[in-house]
């Protein structure tokens, strides 16, 4: 009966590793997966800024190929909680008539959202076809391009606050 005993002990013994481990094996598994698994991303609802004055646009040069002057507003430049630049663009013609959009900028993706146009009477005008596109590497009027490259994303990061695009807006050469 002691011979039996001992038995049940040291199999109890030799199985105890194996059970104490399995336990906290799972709730680490289950944590890897919860943790590694991607949310999905969610575009936060924006407000429109105000309509941009004169004295705030900062130029940036895009091309010889157009002869549009660019703008953006840099009173409207913000980054959500959801990663998204967004930031009223001004294109000006050469006969001086303006185009205003509010627009966004997803980083990581590449892609570009238009969210509203500006009025002449300084109101904005919801955009029909509010989605997210990707930007197009063009020859002519590749601004969106510029914007992402130069001074709103770090490869698929969006620049760390407003004021460092800022800086990088009105720190970049405009040549002739």
């Amino acid at each position: 009966m002691i011979g039996a005993m001992k038995n049940i002990i040291l199999s109890l013994l030799l199985l105890f590793p194996f059970v104490a481990c399995a336990a906290p094996e799972k709730e680490w598994t289950k944590f890897d997966v919860e943790f590694d698994e991607e949310k999905p991303w969610v575009e936060l609802q924006s407000q429109l800024p105000a309509y941009p004055a004169e004295g705030d646009y900062l130029p940036f040069y895009v091309s010889a190929a157009t002869p549009n002057q660019f703008y953006v507003d840099q009173k409207s430049i913000s980054i959500g909680e959801d990663g998204v630049v967004r930031y009223t663009l001004i294109v000006k013609s050469p006969s001086g008539a303006l185009n205003i959009s509010f627009e966004g900028m997803r980083c990581a993706t590449a892609e570009r959202k238009l969210y509203a146009f500006g009025r002449s009477d300084g109101s904005w005008s919801k955009a029909r076809n509010s989605k997210w596109e990707a930007i197009a590497y063009k020859d002519r009027n590749r601004y969106h391009h510029v914007l992402h490259d130069d001074f709103f994303c770090k490869g698929s990061t969006p620049v760390l606050s407003p004021e460092v695009a800022v800086n990088a807006l009105k720190s970049a050469p405009h040549p002739k």
